[in-house]
C-alpha cells in the first residue's frame, strides 16, 4: 500500500479565531473513507489566533499529543498540570477515565500553529496521566527520532498503545530508510516544507498510507528535503481503524 492524501483533500473549518485542516473525520467534517488508520484516529492542523484558545472541555480513553510547529501553546487540566510548549515539544496526556483540560495562545502578536494527535489507547479506562519532552532540531537533522512509543523506550513520551512515532527533519541530501516491517501499517505526514518519499515528492500536509504487500517489509526512505519536517507513525495492522 502506497496510498497519497493531498493536503488540499482534508477537511477544512475556520472559526474565525481557529482555522484547522482534519485528516481524518472530526467535528462537522465526516467521510467515511477517513475515519482513521489503525489506531491513528485525528490529525488536526490547527492555527489559533493570538489570546485565543480552546475553553475547559473533556476527553476520555484517548491518547492525545500535541505538536507544536510555530508558536506557542499553553496547557491547563484537572490534573494539575499547567505549562507552555513551542517548537521542538511534544506533549502527551492520557485522557482515560476523564481529563478536563484547556489549550490556548497566550502570545499577543503571532498565531500559534501545532498539531493535535489522537491514538486510540489499547484499552478502556486507563489512569489520567501527562508528559511532555523537548526533542532538539539536531537530534532529528537527517534522521528519524523516536518521539512517543508504547514500548517502554526510555528517550519518548509514553503512549498505551501499540505504536512508535518519530519526527524528522531533511534538506538537501539528508535520507533515511525506514523498514516498515510485514504486517504493520505506516502513515507519513508533512509538517511542513516539501520532501520525497519512495521518490514521490509530497508538499506540506500531504501524507502516505503505507503497508507491505503480500506479507512483507515496506522500505520508507525519506529524502530531497527542502526545510521539510516529516513525522513517521509505525502502527500495529491491520490498516483499517477500529469500530467505533
Amino acid at each position: 500500500m502506497f496510498e497519497l492524501r493531498k493536503a488540499a483533500d482534508r477537511g477544512q473549518a475556520d472559526h474565525g479565531w481557529l482555522r484547522s485542516a482534519h485528516s481524518f473525520s472530526f467535528a462537522n467534517y465526516f467521510d467515511p473513507r477517513h475515519m482513521g488508520f489503525s489506531s491513528l484516529r485525528v490529525i488536526n492542523e490547527d492555527r489559533v489566533d493570538p489570546g485565543q484558545g480552546f475553553g475547559t472541555h473533556g476527553h476520555r480513553d484517548m491518547e492525545i499529543i500535541s505538536y507544536v510547529i510555530d508558536g506557542q501553546l499553553a496547557h491547563k487540566d484537572s490534573m494539575g498540570n499547567g505549562s507552555t510548549i513551542g517548537p521542538g515539544d511534544v506533549q502527551r496526556m492520557t485522557a482515560g477515565t476523564g481529563v478536563q483540560h484547556s489549550e490556548f495562545n497566550p502570545q499577543r502578536g503571532a498565531p500559534v500553529h501545532f498539531l493535535q494527535i489522537w491514538i486510540e489507547p489499547r484499552e478502556a479506562g486507563l489512569t489520567p496521566g501527562y508528559e511532555e519532552r523537548h526533542f532538539s532540531a539536531a537530534t532529528k537533522r537527517g534522521s528519524l527520532q523516536l518521539i512517543a512509543s508504547g514500548h517502554g523506550e526510555p528517550e519518548a513520551v509514553v503512549v498505551h498503545q501499540d505504536m512508535r512515532l518519530y519526527a524528522g527533519l531533511f534538506d538537501g541530501a539528508e535520507r533515511v530508510t525506514k523498514v516498515l516491517a510485514a504486517g504493520r501499517a505506516g502513515y507519513l505526514h508533512v509538517v511542513q516544507g516539501s520532501v520525497q518519499v519512495n521518490e514521490v515528492a509530497l508538499q506540506a500536509g500531504d501524507a502516505v498510507k503505507l503497508a507491505g504487500a503480500d506479507g512483507q517489509d515496506l522500505a520508507v526512505t525519506i529524502s530531497d528535503g527542502q526545510r521539510a519536517e516529516v513525522l513517521f507513525f509505525d502502527l500495529a495492522g491491520p490498516a483499517t481503524p477500529a469500530a467505533h
